[in-house]
């Protein structure tokens, strides 16, 4: 009875509007496609951001291009279901001082300004992010392929001693694939570049040493992206965690991200040193 009474009032209404039934439902159909559609694009975003909590729509799309493509789903269409949903990305800014250029140390020229890097092991480049808080201090030394965007050798510490950029470098250093390539190292003029114990190490390697000239972040671009991604995209500097757990995310939050986080620098290709 209800059935007989609602099928009257849709046909009431298509009346009154002027369409036919066959419309209506045909819309109806069409908006629960579009909902349906919508639904398993959240469920493959949140897979992925299971492991990469803040990774940007374009980054999204070029990993899901095969399953979007399924669904019919292009770059723009996912940005709007993205953007329907609150799932779109906004960036923060967190800026914290880890360079002490004041000191005795020899500070070197930079030999990377209008150099053109075209390979893997041609440049390096070494800064420190601060990810604790101020109770509980923590930075992190990295070493990254300027051309790949590879990680190749980070430590964390509770200070900023040179003992942690030094081990950084070693790791790196370590893991090289080819020895033999000339190899320039590039980094602010901090306290612990300039040092004379991490000076011996890329003299004992045969790294060429360069530096930024003045603190402008734009003359270490690539440090500074690498700091800003680890921190946005897989929140590394989370408050109130012991430097034995940030050990831990660090870890995976660098696994994943030289092996399955697209670089659009790098032409969305992963290329490995």
């Amino acid at each position: 009875m209800f059935k007989i009474h609602y099928r009257e009032s849709i046909s009431s209404t298509c009346e009154l509007l002027g369409l036919s039934r066959q419309v209506y439902y045909r819309a109806i159909r069409s908006k629960e496609k579009r909902q349906s559609i919508a639904n398993d694009v959240i469920d493959l975003v949140q897979s992925i951001r299971m492991d990469q909590p803040r990774i940007g729509t374009r980054k999204l799309y070029h990993i899901l291009q095969d399953s979007l493509r399924s669904l019919g789903v292009g770059r723009d269409r996912l940005f709007a279901i993205l953007k329907a949903n609150h799932l779109l990305i906004k960036p923060k800014r967190s800026y914290h001082i880890t360079t002490n250029s004041h000191h005795r140390f020899r500070k070197h020229k930079n030999l990377i300004e209008n150099l053109d890097i075209n390979r893997p092991e041609q440049v390096w480049v070494s800064d420190i992010t601060y990810v604790g808080n101020r109770s509980n201090p923590i930075y992190l030394s990295l070493v990254t392929d300027a051309y790949s965007k590879m990680i190749v050798g980070y430590y964390l510490s509770n200070t900023l001693a040179v003992d942690s950029s030094i081990k950084a470098l070693k790791q790196a250093v370590k893991n090289r694939k080819y020895p033999k390539e000339t190899l320039i190292h590039h980094s602010d003029r901090g306290l612990q570049y300039c040092s004379n114990q991490y000076q011996r190490i890329l003299q004992r390697h045969t790294i060429k040493c360069s530096m930024t000239e003045s603190y402008d972040p734009y003359q270490n671009a690539v440090a500074e992206r690498i700091n800003g991604i680890l921190k946005q995209e897989f929140l590394i500097n989370t408050d109130k965690i012991n430097i034995k757990m940030m050990k831990t995310i660090v870890q995976q939050s660098i696994e994943i991200y030289n092996n399955k986080r697209p670089h659009l620098s790098c032409h969305n290709f992963m290329k490995k040193p």
